[in-house]
């Protein structure tokens, strides 16, 4: 069978190693998972997250068009929602504060007037 990127075929795990999964597509085809294709975020071991043996989904991302290897991703059909990754960041806010240009700006006479005090008097 050929295969074209965005292709979505379903495959067996053959074999698991620490930087990926070989995956048959048929008889004749085999491609690669990259364990950072495998889910969203850190995988610390592979053989948590898949089996040999598994049937899995996968979405065909690369085929290299000298060797003919097939580049295959499980995240590529997750549907991964960015919501989850923003509620973990935290901005400073402070309402009280007054920063900004105009706090520099009302500040910037007294830098300078301190900073010429202190030119003059190293003289």
């Amino acid at each position: 069978m050929d295969y074209k990127i965005g292709d979505v075929v379903t495959g067996t795990i053959t074999g698991l190693q620490p930087y990926g999964a070989f995956v048959a597509l048929d008889a004749n085809n085999q491609g690669l998972i990259h364990i950072s294709e495998i889910k969203y975020g850190y995988i610390k071991n592979i053989k948590e997250a898949i089996s040999v043996g598994d049937q899995v989904q996968v979405m065909v991302i690369d085929i290299d068009e000298f060797s003919h290897k097939i580049s295959l991703s499980m995240r590529a059909l997750e549907n991964h929602s960015h919501e989850s990754a923003n509620k973990r960041k935290k901005f400073f806010t402070n309402s009280k504060l007054t920063i900004g240009f105009e706090s520099l700006d009302s500040s910037m006479e007294h830098w300078v007037d301190d900073s010429l005090d202190s030119l003059k008097n190293k003289q």
